[in-house]
């Protein structure tokens, strides 16, 4: 059973690894360069030019003072966003990759805040409102209430539910286990299905508790973890300092280094540097709107500077306090010392015994709350699949997979989950990219309403008549 298990993992990995070639290769390199630089000149640079309105908009309550607020829902985007990949990812980006992969990391985070605006906005301006008041939508509501395409909504439902239930949280199950290789009790055969059960069952009982649990959890939860993460790293590059000014000059000239980068692309800094990037802020992939649809704001746009925010969190200070954690270690990143390995070496050169037992307390942190994340996006696709809430034992069932597969990735190899998620991420890009380029007009004419309201010394309210909008929504009437 064990070799027909590795035989069948081996042929998966070979397949996959030819589609991610493919795919990132070219595709959605140039579909996220591209459709970043669009949104950013059509909303007039809008991650700089309104970074003071997105710190402001992150502290609006609701009206009610009952509904999400903007903070939980930033608290949730960021849950998913914020985990194993600011690790692991940067990690792997950095060894496989080179030292130019960060620089490409920043790229795609800088250009992608743009398309992080519109899509969130697209998620307020079309969410709907359940039966109990609150809202709830994402990219499945907007493209079929505003493109009438149901199939397309379906598919893209399909897709997310598949990328983050089952890819990326087995990817998260493995990467949380993987940080445990390095001590003294760890047994390859054994280890990581333990794990996989311990962290299934947390999650199931976190699950069982209800939405309302996964909002109060990850809003504790993902301050406390990303503070003493950035403290940390700043810590271990203070200690560092003098070697800063060469890594730069490493970061820039290997970012730059066109005769490596063309000469086997696949391997390049910029592959690396976009896949983990993407994998990592999420930015016009189509999954944070899920959670910016469950905010209780007066406008739109609000939602969508808050969500600009977010990206800059997740990949300009997460994953550049992961790298600069490594890079200033002096351990020379290496293919075998390719994810947890790495960071662990790092941090034990710089830290002593103290390092790993850090990163293993961050990687637990880091993993919960992705899962939990994850599966917030789930229940919205799930909602939308089956056009209302489920009932108990559909929830029932679902929970239970939910866990199963948490407990599947512990054990299976790094190589295959990787590669699924990356393709079936690249597979929901493709498919929102293309849909907030075309949808955009009314996330810009939002934009627009709101700047001339907050000239105007008002606290901006949003209606659905004021940019013509055609379609009915449930809000902003």
């Amino acid at each position: 059973m064990a070799q027909f298990l590795k035989a069948a993992d081996t042929f998966l990995n070979s397949i996959t690894t030819a589609v991610n070639d493919a795919l990132y290769g070219y595709i959605l390199i140039i579909l996220l360069v591209l459709g970043g630089l669009f949104f950013t000149v059509r909303t007039r640079f809008i991650q700089f030019r309104l970074l003071g309105e997105q710190f402001r908009s992150v502290t609006e309550k609701p009206k009610d003072g009952k509904g999400v607020s903007s903070f939980q829902a930033l608290m949730v985007s960021t849950a998913s966003r914020v985990g194993t990949g600011n690790i692991i990812g940067v990690s792997t980006a950095i060894c496989l990759g080179g030292f130019g992969s960060v620089f490409w990391m920043w790229i795609i985070a800088i250009i992608g805040g743009a398309s992080a605006f519109v899509e969130s906005t697209l998620a307020q301006i079309y969410k709907k409102r359940s039966e109990d008041g609150k809202s709830y939508g994402g990219p499945a509501y907007y493209i079929e209430g505003a493109l009438k395409n149901r199939a397309l909504a379906v598919v893209f439902s399909v897709l997310l539910i598949i990328t983050y239930g089952f890819g990326f949280n087995m990817l998260a199950s493995y990467n949380l286990q993987s940080t445990f290789s390095g001590y003294s009790f760890y047994n390859e055969n054994t280890t990581p299905w333990i794990i996989g059960i311990i962290l299934a069952v947390i999650v199931a009982i976190c699950l069982f508790g209800g939405g309302k649990r996964i909002i109060s959890i990850t809003s504790f939860l993902v301050p406390f973890m990303g503070v003493a993460y950035i403290l940390v790293a700043l810590a271990i590059v203070i200690l560092n300092i003098t070697s800063l000014p060469g890594i730069f000059a490493r970061i820039f000239s290997d970012a730059f280094d066109f005769k490596a980068i063309f000469g086997g692309f696949s391997g390049s800094c910029v592959m690396y540097g976009i896949k983990r990037g993407l994998f990592s802020n999420e930015a016009g992939v189509g999954s944070a709107p899920n959670a910016s649809a469950s905010a209780d704001v007066e406008h739109p746009v609000k939602q969508g500077l808050v969500q600009v925010l977010s990206v800059f969190i997740d990949t300009l200070l997460v994953c550049s306090a992961t790298a600069f954690m490594c890079v200033c270690s002096g351990v020379e990143p290496t293919a075998e010392l390719s994810g947890a390995p790495y960071v662990q070496a790092a941090l034990s050169t710089t830290l002593g015994q103290f390092g790993p037992i850090f990163i293993t307390i961050a990687m637990i942190l880091f993993a919960f709350t992705t899962l939990i994340g994850n599966l917030y996006y789930v229940d919205q696709c799930v909602y939308h699949l089956l056009g209302h809430k489920p009932g108990k034992v559909f929830k029932t069932v679902y929970y239970v997979v939910a866990s199963l597969v948490i407990l599947l990735g512990a054990g299976l190899s790094a190589g295959l989950l990787w590669n699924i998620a990356d393709i079936t991420m690249g597979a929901m890009t493709l498919i929102n990219i293309p849909v907030i380029v075309i949808l955009s007009k009314y996330a810009v004419s939002a934009l627009k309403d709101y700047e001339k309201q907050r000239k105007e010394g008002k606290q901006p309210v949003f209606k659905a008549k004021d940019i013509n909008l055609p379609d009915n929504v449930d809000y902003w009437q």
